[in-house]
C-alpha cells in the first residue's frame, strides 16, 4: 500500500465499493483509510472496506443522491405502480414472516438464538457470518417475508417478497444491506423479487440485538404469553 498515492488508493477502494452499488461519503472513506496500515495489500484493503461499510449505518456512511435514495414521494399510495431505477442501497430494520403465526415467529427467533434454523421439518445448525462481509445463505422456509428497509436519507419503506429472494428470511441480520435495482413500487410498497433485490450481507450489532429482543417480546405480548 505504501507505493500507492492517497488519491489512487481512494479511487481504487471507492471503485470496488461502487461495484457493489455502495457509494460512501468522502468523509467515511478518508476516515477508513487513515486507520489502515501502510503495508496492507490492496486486495485486503478493499475487502476490509466492504466489510466495514456493510457493518455501518448507511444514513451516515453513504452519499445521499436522487439516484441512490428513495424518491421523496415514495409513500404516495395514489401511485399505483412505478419502477425504482436505482441502484438504491438499503439496510434492513425489521423482518417478518407473513406465512407464520405470531407464535411460530417466536419459536423461529428462539431457534436462531440456539444457533438453529429449519429446513422443512429438519433442524439444522446455522453457520456464523464470516468477516469478509458475506454471509451464509439464509434458509428461506415459510414466507413471504415483509421487510422494513431504510435508505441513506433515513427514509423507511416496507418491502414485500413476491418471489423468494436469496438471503431474505428470519435468519437474516438486522442491518443487512440490500441493493434495489429496477424494482417495482406499488402504492408505496417495494415488491421484492430476485431480479430487483440483491442481498449483499452485513449486520449492525446494536440494531440486531435491539430488534431481536424487542421483536420477541412484542410477539409474545400479542399472543398473551409475555
Amino acid at each position: 500500500m505504501a507505493a500507492q498515492t492517497s488519491s489512487s488508493l481512494t479511487a481504487q477502494v471507492s471503485a470496488h465499493l461502487l461495484e457493489k452499488s455502495l457509494n460512501p461519503t468522502s468523509h467515511w472513506l478518508q476516515a477508513f483509510l487513515s486507520n489502515q496500515r501502510p503495508t496492507t495489500p490492496l486486495a485486503a484493503l478493499k475487502q476490509t472496506a466492504l466489510f466495514r461499510l456493510l457493518a455501518s449505518d448507511i444514513t451516515g456512511s453513504l452519499l445521499k443522491t436522487p439516484t441512490n435514495c428513495f424518491p421523496s414521494d415514495i409513500h404516495n399510495a395514489e401511485i399505483k405502480e412505478r419502477r425504482l431505477t436505482g441502484p438504491v442501497a438499503v439496510q434492513v430494520l425489521g423482518v417478518e414472516d407473513m406465512g407464520k403465526s405470531r407464535w411460530e415467529q417466536v419459536e423461529a427467533i428462539e431457534a436462531m438464538e440456539r444457533g438453529e434454523g429449519t429446513k422443512g421439518r429438519e433442524v439444522i445448525r446455522v453457520v456464523p457470518h464470516d468477516e469478509g462481509g458475506s454471509q451464509e445463505p439464509v434458509v428461506n422456509s415459510g414466507g413471504p417475508h415483509k421487510l422494513l428497509m431504510q435508505d441513506a436519507r433515513g427514509t423507511r419503506v416496507y418491502g414485500i417478497e413476491l418471489r423468494e429472494v436469496q438471503g431474505v428470511g428470519m435468519g437474516m441480520s438486522i442491518g443487512s444491506k440490500i441493493v434495489l435495482k429496477n424494482a417495482i413500487v406499488a402504492r408505496g410498497v417495494v415488491l421484492l423479487e430476485p431480479g430487483g433485490a440483491t442481498c449483499i450481507g452485513g449486520k449492525i450489532d446494536s440494531l440486531h440485538k435491539a430488534w431481536k429482543d424487542g421483536r420477541k417480546e412484542e410477539l409474545k405480548a400479542a399472543v398473551g404469553t409475555a
